[in-house]
């Protein structure tokens, strides 16, 4: 008789534990699917933020570069026409007006020379913000000639080397790259006590490659997020890149590498 009652009891308890088995299993697989689904969904979120975080990054840049460009037409286009029609009317009085006394002649000259340094700073401020030649022959040419200004003063020696690939890029990257490579001399001019500059320039597979290198003194470990390597960081950021800096160890002296896919396009200047 017990035998029977156990075997009832086991009967019934059996299925309620295969039950409770199956609901406990369907807990944990709900528990694990609303986990993954939300940590998905955090992802998702995080995906947007940052997509949304480099548009931002990149309309920002494009908007200083247009302001840029415009202020560097203005120069070129207006204070240097004005200084320029300035200057050419104080030749015009300096080779006339001969009966003018000496001491208004020499003014007149002094003027004249005024305007003529007025004119320069104004060109090379109007380059400085917007290179016209990086336009009109490419990032190559460009870096060609700021290395010639630099070999010619004495004081550092710059290597560029570039590959042919270089000169077909699109006008986002070679103003990024332009705009990384003379921040990066102005602080081995600057800062680094240096006399060599190396650069190379290449396109490897779908990326170009740019590698900077001086043979200075190297960065101190409290100024390698400096306002100018935050400036590149965000520039190398908004062309989809990667940006990796440091000090030589084989050799003394500092190391950039910049690393960006030839498909990035922001909007066009």
């Amino acid at each position: 008789m017990e035998t029977i009652k156990e075997t009832n009891v086991i009967s019934i308890l059996l299925p309620m534990a295969v039950v409770i088995f199956v609901i406990a299993v369907g807990v944990v697989l709900l528990s694990l699917y609303f986990q993954k689904s939300l940590y998905a969904q955090k992802l998702r979120e995080e995906e947007l933020k940052n997509r949304h975080r480099a548009e931002l990054l990149r309309h920002s840049i494009n908007v200083q570069e247009m302001e840029q460009k415009r202020i560097a037409q203005d120069l070129h286009d207006e204070l240097g026409a004005a200084l320029s029609m300035m200057r050419m009317h104080l030749l015009l009085i300096e080779q006339k007006d001969d009966a003018l006394p000496e001491n208004v002649m020499r003014s007149v000259q002094s003027a004249r020379q005024l305007s003529e340094t007025a004119m320069a700073s104004t060109r090379n401020i109007s380059h400085q913000l917007m290179p016209p030649q990086l336009e009109a022959f490419g990032l190559v040419k460009t870096l060609e000639g700021v290395a010639r200004q630099i070999n010619g003063a004495g004081n550092i020696t710059v290597d560029l080397i570039s590959d042919s690939g270089s000169e077909e890029l699109a006008f986002p990257v070679s103003l990024g790259l332009y705009r990384i490579a003379m921040e990066l001399i102005n602080n081995t001019i600057r800062h680094a006590q240096a006399n060599k500059v190396d650069i190379l320039l290449s396109i490897e597979e779908k990326h170009v490659t740019f590698k900077y290198s001086d043979n200075g003194i190297g960065i101190s470990e409290n100024n390698t997020h400096g306002l100018g390597h935050k400036s590149i960081e965000a520039r190398v950021s908004a062309l989809d890149g990667v940006f990796e800096m440091g000090n030589n160890t084989e050799q003394s002296g500092f190391y950039a590498l910049v690393k960006i896919p030839l498909e990035a396009i922001s909007e066009t200047i």
